[in-house]
């Protein structure tokens, strides 16, 4: 299955190694299609922003989005 998300969304992508933690950004854009790959985000752990390609370890929080 793709991934898709929306601006706000979270991408999670667990850790590969004990003891280390899971990382997470927030997605800033949306550069594909249909909501796909890549993205345009912004790393928790860091705050540098770049575009990203999420692999299959990645998972998506989609959160509700507020349109005004």
């Amino acid at each position: 299955m793709a991934v898709q998300a929306a601006v706000g969304d979270r991408i999670v992508i667990k850790s590969h190694r004990i003891g280390e933690p899971d990382r997470d950004c927030e997605v800033l854009a949306v550069r594909g299609a249909d909501g796909g790959p890549p993205y345009a985000v912004r790393w928790d752990d860091s705050g540098q922003e770049g575009l990203f390609f999420p692999g299959s370890d990645a998972t998506v929080q989609h959160f509700e989005h507020v349109t005004s």
